[in-house]
């Protein structure tokens, strides 16, 4: 009714009388939905009918935080509390504003204050579990969250945000006595059940977490999340079709997510069903052309079946998507590799290197393309650089002994050969497979004979 009236008067021009309460009702509404200049427009007329309000003051203090005018909140909320001393939205409000500032501990001293005078202890819990994870003190944090639940049972969110802590510490097995002793109070609550099953799964204890997902469901026959951890958990056990039937819930349940067309066509890449699997990736970037992660299993069905021509299309489309993920231009190096379209995998591998992906494979592979085109200096550059992060590594030590004797630096390649007998002897293989000409020499097989 207040909201209706004001947007009334608004287009009237008209000016109505409105009770501080009902201006506060008003602002906070127009705050939630984004339209701030509503909100103040409401604030301005509120604070001129009312201009002793300190509840309507407070409202300007959120509209000042909002718009970053930090210095002038901080004045105002100075008279307020000069005003009500012991007004915990006066505390509320500061702490806001010193978090902002990133003086967390000085938000937790004003939370406390707001304590003492609050009627809703678990909301200033929160904050200050809140504060706490904002400086990463996972352990107090979660005490705090814990609070809010001493306070509200039901309070979910708080138990959300206390089985984050854990998780964040890594202690699986204390969410998991947690959860036991919060189900056995309310052995009732999905929630709690599906928190459970989620540490079980992390654990790999996936017959505990298929349990507790089933108790979940039993609860709450909709709760989709429950069945798409049950999904997973299935995968895990290797149980495929019943996996399939329980993300096929969810889709019945609500509108198809790609998330879930993606696990149920890897389902059936899992049984060997390709066709199914094709129909399903497909539907699944139709659902979500966004989705990258579709585009790149579409890539590796193609490679599994060795279409690399369709795998190079749909890796394309991922990295537009993604340009700056290594994985994805490895798996486009790999597979212009297998097409023999050597100067696209070079740029491939290289992108990776760019992108600050070290992995040896990446040097060894690079370093072998360039070899193969006979752009011996640039992969005697690239193992140079892999020697680096990867020292007394036969796999670098032998390419790059082959290349320089190929390079007419004979002296320095065999003291390298040398060294590489010595890391792997075995490995010296692979001067034959890659550098035929420099293993028939007398001068190497003499090294590796004698070695």
């Amino acid at each position: 009714m207040p909201l209706s009236k004001f947007e009334s008067m608004l287009k009237t021009n008209s000016v109505y009388f409105f009770d501080s309460t009902e201006f506060e009702e008003i602002i906070i509404h127009y705050m939630n939905v984004g339209k701030m200049s509503l909100a103040k427009k409401a604030l301005d007329l509120g604070l001129r009918q009312h201009p002793d309000s300190v509840a309507l003051k407070l409202a300007f203090v959120e509209v000042l935080l909002y718009e970053d005018k930090i210095n002038r909140a901080e004045e105002l909320l100075i008279e307020l509390e000069e005003i009500e001393p012991l007004n915990d939205q006066v505390f509320l409000h500061k702490a806001s504003l010193l978090s902002k500032k990133d003086k967390h501990i000085d938000a937790i001293l004003a939370l406390n204050q707001a304590l003492l005078y609050t009627e809703d202890e678990a909301d200033v819990y929160s904050m200050i579990g809140m504060e706490y994870l904002y400086m990463e003190d996972f352990d107090t944090a979660r005490l705090n969250f814990a609070k809010c639940l001493e306070v509200e049972f039901d309070d979910y969110s708080a138990l959300y945000n206390v089985i984050y802590c854990f998780d964040m510490l890594d202690q699986h097995k204390e969410a998991i006595d947690y959860l036991l002793n919060y189900i056995e109070k309310d052995p009732y609550s999905e929630i709690a059940w599906h928190q459970l099953g989620r540490q079980y799964f992390m654990m790999d204890n996936f017959s505990e977490a298929l349990s507790a997902f089933d108790y979940s469901i039993l609860i709450d026959e909709y709760f989709i999340g429950a069945y798409l951890e049950k999904a997973k958990t299935l995968e895990e056990l290797g149980r495929f079709e019943e996996a399939i039937a329980n993300y096929q819930l969810t889709i019945s349940l609500d509108d198809g997510t790609s998330f879930a067309y993606l696990r149920i066509a890897n389902c059936y890449e899992q049984m060997g069903v390709t066709k199914q699997a094709l129909k399903y990736y497909n539907i699944t970037v139709k659902e979500d052309p966004l989705l990258d992660k579709g585009w790149l299993a579409l890539t590796n069905l193609y490679v599994k079946n060795k279409n690399y021509q369709k795998a190079l299309y749909f890796i394309n489309k991922a990295l537009l998507i993604d340009e700056d993920n290594s994985i994805y231009w490895m798996r486009y190096a790999e597979i212009n590799l297998k097409l023999n379209f050597y100067e696209e995998a070079t740029k491939g591998f290289q992108k990776c290197l760019d992108l600050e992906d070290y992995t040896l494979d990446i040097f060894i592979a690079l370093a072998d393309i360039l070899q193969f085109i006979g752009d011996f200096d640039d992969a005697i550059a690239v193992l140079l650089r892999a020697k680096k992060l990867y020292e007394d590594f036969a796999e670098i030590e032998y390419r790059l002994a082959g290349l320089l004797i190929l390079s007419q630096k004979e002296n320095e390649g065999l003291a390298l050969l040398k060294a590489a007998l010595k890391i792997d002897y075995d490995y010296h293989h692979i001067i034959k497979e890659l550098y035929p000409s420099v293993y028939d020499l007398e001068a190497v097989r003499v090294l590796i004979a004698t070695s």
